[in-house]
């Protein structure tokens, strides 16, 4: 089992063990099993792929590895910003995978960036903040006491974080000073994986321990609602543990998400008003395109659900147990990397295979973006690949 992140809540040392589990399966998706059943289900073996999607590599390139950590890249334009756990920061050019700019933060990070192209975020241990101008020249540098393992959030003049002790802040986009503080009361266990972000219209939206999704004002932090996806089931701590993961699905007046050992599920984006649910487990959270949500179990066996009704649209179950990582809904295609390097191109109307790829050995968890025309992914190995789709 992998060494994991400093930081972890105060608990008794046999939920804090247990905890551990969680965590690395959650965020490393290294192919462990919660309950200590891997041997019992070994991964799927992947069978051949009529390439129906041409799917070329454009270039490659290097940032680092990830650690313990599950680094996202964000794309803004025809850019794409990664970073690495050993402390480097990279705008690339998504056509070409040309280094545009590079800083080394001498910290060790513990997100992926966060940007709206004019302004570059990240954040390390003990929870540093690190913000960077266009050109890659440091604006400030921030202090946050606590731990902060989802991206930081870049828009409205702001720099949101959150921390794994459920606050979230509001900092100036251009000197760090805060503008606001929101805290909520912690939950007795939580995955203290990375939990997503994003701005819809005047409002940000994301997923709390506990199963809630809320939206926040991003003019004073204030809660405008908050909406329960899914309620906590069993007795232990660990059973209880209902988290929403990956990041809130924005359609419209539509809101969806997914939780651990939950459910999935959609709402209405200006009040949280229930739309409709279904009993799910995903540790990664979901894709979306206009007509479908899909998302991976707990066993990797992927789904799209109906939008609008919750209905099952269709189900793979070809790369079972084999820890997918964060989906992208990308042309008429899903795109899930797995614990192996490869990248799965599965058909949105159907679920079947149309193109497959490797991008070396290493774990792919973050997300696929798309900058331009180009797809990048990046490994927990350090490798950024640039790809076109055809």
């Amino acid at each position: 089992m992998m060494s994991m992140p400093n930081g972890a809540a105060r608990t008794s040392r046999p939920v804090r063990l247990t905890q551990a589990l969680v965590v690395a399966c959650a965020t490393a998706l290294a192919g462990c099993s919660l309950f200590g059943k891997a041997d019992k289900n070994p991964p799927a073996q992947l069978q051949p792929v009529t390439q129906t999607l041409t799917v070329k590599e454009a270039w490659r390139a290097s940032v680092g590895k990830s650690g313990p950590y599950s680094l996202q890249p964000v794309a803004v334009g025809d850019k794409v910003y990664v970073s690495s756990h050993g402390g480097d920061v990279m705008a690339l050019d998504a056509t070409s995978g040309r280094t545009l700019w590079k800083v080394d933060t001498d910290v060790d990070l513990t997100t992926g960036p966060g940007s709206d192209g004019n302004v570059t975020a990240v954040a390390g241990e003990k929870g540093v903040v690190f913000a960077f101008d266009a050109s890659g020249k440091q604006l400030w540098k921030k202090q946050i006491n606590g731990e902060i393992l989802s991206s930081p959030l870049v828009g409205h003049d702001l720099v949101v974080v959150r921390t794994t002790d459920t606050r979230v802040l509001g900092l100036d986009a251009q000197t760090g000073e805060r503008r606001w503080i929101y805290q909520r009361a912690q939950t007795p266990l939580n995955l203290r994986a990375a939990m997503g972000m994003v701005f819809a219209g005047d409002g940000i939206v994301m997923g709390f321990p506990g199963g809630k999704l809320g939206v926040l004002a991003p003019s004073n932090g204030v809660l405008r609602w908050e909406s329960t996806v899914s309620y906590p089931k069993g007795v232990s701590e660990i059973e209880r543990l209902n988290d929403v993961t990956g990041l809130p699905m924005i359609n419209g007046r539509q809101v969806c998400a997914t939780t651990f050992q939950g459910r999935i599920a959609c709402l209405e984006l200006s009040n949280g008003q229930p739309q409709w649910g279904k009993d799910f487990s995903s540790p990664v959270g979901p894709a979306q395109d206009d007509v479908s949500l899909f998302a991976a179990n707990e066993n990797s066996v992927v789904y799209a659900f109906d939008r609008q009704n919750g209905n099952e649209r269709w189900r793979n179950e070809q790369l079972r147990n084999r820890p997918l990582g964060m989906p992208l809904a990308l042309g008429r295609s899903v795109v899930f990397g797995d614990f192996e390097g490869y990248l799965h191109f599965l058909s949105r109307e159907d679920g079947k295979f149309v193109a497959r790829v490797r991008a070396g050995s290493s774990p792919i968890t973050a997300a696929p973006v798309v900058a331009g025309q180009t797809l990048v992914v990046q490994t927990r190995g350090g490798d950024v690949y640039g790809y076109i789709p055809e």
